[in-house]
């Protein structure tokens, strides 16, 4: 396995820096912490260059991990951890230099935080499994199966020990590879107020963070390839910790199922929930929809989370709590959501209705 070496001076280049606070703020220069850096931006990034290039433990560790904790409630309950904006431009300039080289070990059938492989692409790559089995095996859905996984508070469960060694098989620099645990070491699940009082777990990464996207992403491939190279798994699609796999065999199906679920908790140890295996004629659930041979349905749940959406937004809109433009970013990817499903009488009949309010 080639891994990457001498990166950690790319990764403090100027330039580097400049395009990582680029896209640290990209549509989000109206921010507060935004316009505060931006006033003195050659200044804050030659800060950021030299803590780090002379190593300077102090700053690096009041930099690194002061986040604020927020919680967010749709599509279900989660702690979101925000880094003060030096630390998002730190993300940014690592997955600047070293995003390729995590790009590099994913398969083809992973489809997080990559780039053209995104919860769409996941989806349509599902029906187009069903359609490749159906056309090779049987003329309808009859006899097909899939199996859906899902680790249980993933982001949470991460383990830090093995997501370390994970980095050290990819990574070599040193450098990088302290700076890797310094951002790993910054947070763990005692962090959550609920928990100051329990012991250190040394599992979890923070979601928010850009290196975290990548991390978790980074620490299931593992799997997916235990899956394909080993299980020799045709039909597999992985969104960051949603599996769903494909087979017109039954008992294969669930013999395959079984070894990744022991290799994922054994290797990763991770836990995943209840395990779904159900015939692929009621549709294959996957990240919000209902995945058929010839369609693509909403499940209910997501209308009903589309609805409650749609109401907030036009009520910030209407109490001025947002500008057109604040409306605009997130009714769109919205309308989106639906517009991925045949919803033609859900769309006619209730947003018709929703959208004078």
């Amino acid at each position: 396995m080639k891994r990457q070496n001498n990166v950690y001076d790319a990764i403090f280049e100027l330039k580097n820096l400049y395009l990582a606070y680029y896209k640290a703020s990209k549509s989000k220069l109206s921010k507060l912490d935004v316009i505060s850096f931006k006033k003195n931006l050659m200044d804050n990034l030659t800060y950021l260059m030299n803590i780090f290039v002379s190593e300077d433990s102090k700053e690096i560790s009041e930099l690194i991990g002061n986040y604020h904790y927020f919680t967010i409630y749709e599509p279900k309950e989660r702690l979101i951890c925000a880094a003060s904006f030096p630390e998002r431009v730190l993300h940014h300039a690592i997955i600047n230099i070293c995003g390729q080289n995590f790009e590099d070990y994913q398969i083809f059938d992973s489809y997080a935080t990559r780039k053209n492989k995104g919860q769409y692409k996941a989806i349509d790559r599902v029906k187009n499994f069903i359609q490749l089995i159906c056309t090779s095996k049987t003329s309808d859905n009859t006899g097909i199966y899939y199996a859906k996984l899902d680790v249980r508070k993933y982001f949470d469960s991460i383990d830090h020990t093995i997501l370390k060694n994970l980095l050290r098989r990819r990574f070599k620099d040193k450098q990088l590879l302290s700076l890797f645990d310094k951002i790993i070491d910054s947070y763990s699940v005692q962090t959550f107020p609920k928990l100051e009082t329990l012991e250190k777990l040394h599992k979890g990464i923070p979601i928010g963070n850009l290196t975290s996207q990548y991390f978790a992403n980074f620490y299931l491939a593992y799997a997916d390839r235990y899956a394909k190279q080993v299980l020799k798994i045709k039909s597999y699609v992985r969104y960051m910790d949603d599996i769903i796999i494909l087979d017109n065999d039954k008992n294969i199906l669930k013999n395959n199922v079984l070894k990744l679920e022991q290799y994922i908790e054994k290797s990763l140890s991770l836990h995943l929930k209840p395990k779904i295996i159900n015939s692929v004629k009621n549709g294959v659930p996957f990240l919000g929809y209902r995945i058929f041979k010839n369609k693509i349905l909403l499940l209910q749940k997501s209308k009903q989370r589309f609805l409650r959406k749609l109401k907030k937004y036009y009520k910030n809109l209407n109490t001025g709590k947002w500008t057109q433009s604040d409306f605009k970013r997130h009714i769109i990817p919205l309308y989106a959501f639906i517009e991925k499903a045949e919803t033609k009488n859900f769309k006619r009949v209730i947003i018709r209705d929703l959208e004078p309010c």
